[in-house]
């Protein structure tokens, strides 16, 4: 295998450059007050934990875990989603706290992929985890705050698409008995959104026309409300029809909330985790073609540590929301530029020590040249020197001391 180059980077991960930073962490600052003001609370977990507890219980395939050892032989993972770490720390450390928690968090994970172009090895996520509450009124909480923290991010053009895995579940069960390969080839095809092959796969299994038909029906329950009353008429297992009256439930709590505008029922929803138990749901930005948010119900997961309790959640793809929201010009339109040369430069640096403490952004520079100092006390705003924009220029030179609020300077 050849050296890496100089500035080659692995695959799948990436440089954040100022204006990419800044903007990642003010999504992260807007979405997580947000979920403040929502009750929830934010939690911090190691980026490394044991494979033998959270590696297994997160539900990510081993050849998408990054493994390493530590110096005693033990295998250790860096961290592929953040639910599974909390739900270990709500069945440890949070274990005597009194149910719901509501629990929230910012954090990079780590998955390992293959060289696919627009794939990510690492990248942000932020969240919510609602422990506790098995109703509901609860998936419809997390929903409503999904799209709130969507809003918060700056993003307008969205819909949540939200299904439920007992639905498919209890059909798959009443119209494919003892088939378990025919039923995990067709939820494979409706996971990848491949409706072609699920046709294709319906086709292959020779079914009678009327559960060929009715098998292929799900791929049109699509829409509101008026989506439970259809699919309680498809089938009649109870798993399945409990399902439908569960998203009854959460839709007219959604409706209660008032975002019902940005919702959809979807019932070939299944999830991408394993561990998902009931309610599932994902995000699509207008003008992105990947989903940006996605969350559901895993009332299984507590239990593998030891605290068996009903849990329900969402993550923002973070890295993803940057790619709508757009990046600042460079510069900062509201920071002062304080120019001053060897005879100014106490006064000038006291005066942006005192900015500063006002909450002022300030960037200082030694400017020896008097004409450049007259060019951007000339200037109109905002003031732009070396390519970068200020909104303010104070200058100080010798017992100079001069401001403006200029413009166009170069």
């Amino acid at each position: 295998m050849s050296k890496p180059k100089m500035f080659e980077k692995p695959v799948g991960l990436k440089d954040y450059l100022p204006a990419a930073a800044k903007k990642l962490r003010q999504i992260e600052r807007q979405t997580l007050d947000c979920m403040g003001r929502w009750g929830y609370e934010q939690i911090v977990t190691p980026s490394m934990e044991y494979y033998d507890t959270v590696g297994v219980a997160s539900s990510t395939s081993d050849q998408k875990l990054f493994k390493l050892l530590n110096n005693r032989g033990t295998t250790l993972v860096l961290r592929s989603d953040m639910t599974s770490p909390i739900a270990r720390v709500a069945a440890s450390l949070l274990r005597d706290a009194p149910l719901p928690l509501r629990l929230s968090y910012h954090a990079n994970v780590f998955r390992s992929i293959e060289e696919e172009a627009g794939r990510e090895a690492e990248f942000f996520q932020t969240g919510v985890e609602l422990i506790g509450d098995a109703s509901a009124d609860a998936d419809a909480e997390v929903v409503a705050l999904a799209i709130a923290s969507l809003k918060a991010a700056g993003i307008e053009r969205f819909k949540i698409a939200v299904g439920h895995v007992g639905f498919l579940n209890g059909l798959f069960e009443e119209t494919l008995q003892g088939q378990a390969e025919a039923q995990e080839e067709l939820k494979a095809c409706l996971l990848g959104r491949d409706y072609v092959g699920y046709r294709e796969r319906l086709a292959a299994l020779g079914l009678s026309g009327g559960v060929s038909e009715e098998l292929e029906g799900i791929l049109r329950l699509r829409g509101g409300q008026e989506i439970c009353d259809q699919a309680m008429q498809l089938s009649r297992n109870e798993t399945a029809q409990a399902s439908i009256r569960h998203l009854c439930e959460m839709w007219d709590v959604l409706k209660a909330y008032g975002v019902c505008d940005h919702v959809l029922i979807d019932l070939t929803m299944i999830g991408d985790f394993s561990y998902y138990t009931g309610m599932t749901f994902e995000g699509y930005a207008a003008d992105l073609g990947f989903p940006v948010v996605s969350g559901g119900r895993y009332d299984n997961l507590l239990g593998q540590f030891g605290r068996p309790a009903p849990a329900t959640g969402f993550a923002l793809k973070t890295t993803r929301l940057l790619e709508l929201v757009g990046l600042e010009p460079d510069g900062d339109d509201s920071a002062v530029l304080i120019g001053y040369d060897e005879a100014g430069r106490r006064e000038a640096l006291i005066e942006a020590g005192r900015l500063r403490d006002s909450g002022n952004t300030v960037v200082t520079e030694r400017i020896d040249d008097g004409l450049t100092h007259s060019s951007l006390l000339a200037s109109a705003k905002p003031v732009v020197y070396k390519g970068k924009r200020y909104a303010e220029f104070l200058s100080y030179t010798g017992t100079l001391q001069e401001h403006t609020k200029g413009g166009d300077a170069t």
